[in-house]
Parts: C-alpha cells; structure tokens; sequence
C-alpha cells in the first residue's frame, strides 16, 4: 500500500507512535487522517497540523470504535488503513488484580476486533482494505515486567493472523507492527528500563511502517533483532526459557530490593 490518496484512522493518536504515524501519512500524500485517542485535545492538537480530524475515542468501547468509523466515513467517504495503535503498559504478575487485566484487555484485543468489526464489512465489499496492529515485540517474544503485557499482546498477533488467514484472500491486508524500545513518554518516564538502551525513534517506526505496507509485509519490525529473539524462541523453546529466567534474574538483580 502507498498512502499517498489513502484514508487512514489511527488510533492511540495524541502521542507516541500514533502522532508519528500520522504526521508520517500526511508527508506521504494521505487524503485525509482521523486522529483519535483518549486524549481528545492531544488528538486534536495532532490533527490541526496535518489537516485531520481529531475525536476522543476509548476504544475499548465498542460504540466508540463504531462511533469513530462512523465519524471518518462521513468526513472522508471510506477507511482505506484502519491502524489500531492504542495502547497501555502496567507491570503485573499472575496476582496483579483482575480490573488490570481487563483494562489491558480492553486495549489491546478487544479494540482491534471492535475495529475489524466496524471496518471490514465495507472492506469487503470493496475487496481491498488494510488493518495495521501495534502489537509490540512483546507479542512475539515477551514481557519481563508484565505478565498481562505479554498475555494480551500475544492474544493481539494471534488476532493479526486469523485476520490475514480468513480474509486475505478477499483482499484484506494485515500488518501487525512489533516494536521493542521506542523512545516514547510511556518508555522514557522509567529510565532505568532495559528497553531503553537500543530503543529507536518514533520517526525511525514510522519509517519501518511505511516500508512495511508498502511491501505488504505481515511482521514489520524496527527492530530486525527482535527476528532472531523470535527465530531463537521458536527454535529450542526450553532453552530460550532458561535464558530467560537468567536474564530477569539479571534485571531483578540490578534493580535492587524494592521498598
């Protein structure tokens, strides 16, 4: 896919990735933008300098995403690039609350099959549209601090490639975008994360997007690294968990004892 004419809604749009991709998007041509995040002002802001449309959406609820749809159809005619880009981060375990899970839940699964749902019929019809998924190389590979992180983001590529597997043959392209450390506020507020060290920019993401749809390629990564940690995983799944458990023993170890 070139964007240039393309009508794309992105959502999780107020900063971060999102506003990258969709200051990226209209440098490459794209006929119109819908902004849309929890933030309403931030998304506003976005869509000011680039022409948009700014709304505030939570996109964990379902009438919102169809709300949002129903809002950029009106200002553009159709959705060419639906992107789901929301996106939360808390460190839990198996005992963090039930209201944590399904918070990140809401976020990071339900809000990409809400937007399929919203989306696709049309898509459809037309036989051709594009749903590109920030999943995180934590889909791939895993969490360290966030037992939920890893659970929902694994559940969001699982999604990605049901979606491609059923539709693609209708002309239904999915991306499922997996970053590592990107030098966002969510990242940047703890320095001490390891993912900070050989995180890239959001300009450096939104490149590797653009690149990816236009090869229509499923696994855009800014990180090619993350394609050996998945190689590595897939290859000998026991001794990838014993470099695991040393590598949070590790991290653990140089965090110190928590007060």
């Amino acid at each position: 896919m070139q964007l240039k004419d393309k009508v794309a809604v992105i959502t999780g749009g107020a900063q971060g990735i999102g506003a990258g991709l969709a200051r990226r998007f209209h440098a490459e041509g794209a006929r119109g933008i819908v902004v849309c995040d929890l933030d309403g002002a931030g998304a506003e802001r976005v869509a000011a300098e680039i022409g948009g449309l700014g709304l505030r959406i939570d996109v964990g609820r379902e009438e919102e995403v169809h709300r949002l749809v129903e809002n950029a159809v009106a200002r553009f005619g159709q959705i060419d690039l639906f992107c789901s880009n929301a996106g939360i981060f808390t460190e839990s375990d198996v005992f963090s609350s039930t209201g944590i899970f399904a918070k990140m839940r809401d976020v990071h699964v339900l809000a990409h099959i809400y937007a399929a749902r919203a989306v696709l019929p049309s898509m459809l019809a037309r036989g051709e549209g594009y749903l590109l998924q920030t999943v995180s190389a934590a889909g791939l590979v895993t969490s360290v601090e966030s037992m939920i992180y890893a659970v929902t983001k694994h559940a969001a590529l699982a999604l990605a490639e049901w979606i491609s597997m059923t539709y693609g043959d209708r002309g239904i392209k999915v991306s499922a975008l997996c970053p590592q450390g990107v030098r966002t506020n969510m990242l940047m507020q703890t320095p001490e994360n390891h993912l900070v060290k050989g995180s890239v920019s959001v300009e450096q993401v939104a490149e590797a997007v653009i690149e990816g749809l236009a090869a229509e390629r499923f696994l855009i990564l800014p990180h090619l690294e993350v394609l050996e940690y998945f190689r590595r995983k897939a290859s000998d799944y026991d001794r990838w968990l014993r470099g695991m458990r040393r590598f949070r023993s590790e991290l653990l170890h140089e965090k110190g004892p928590r007060s």
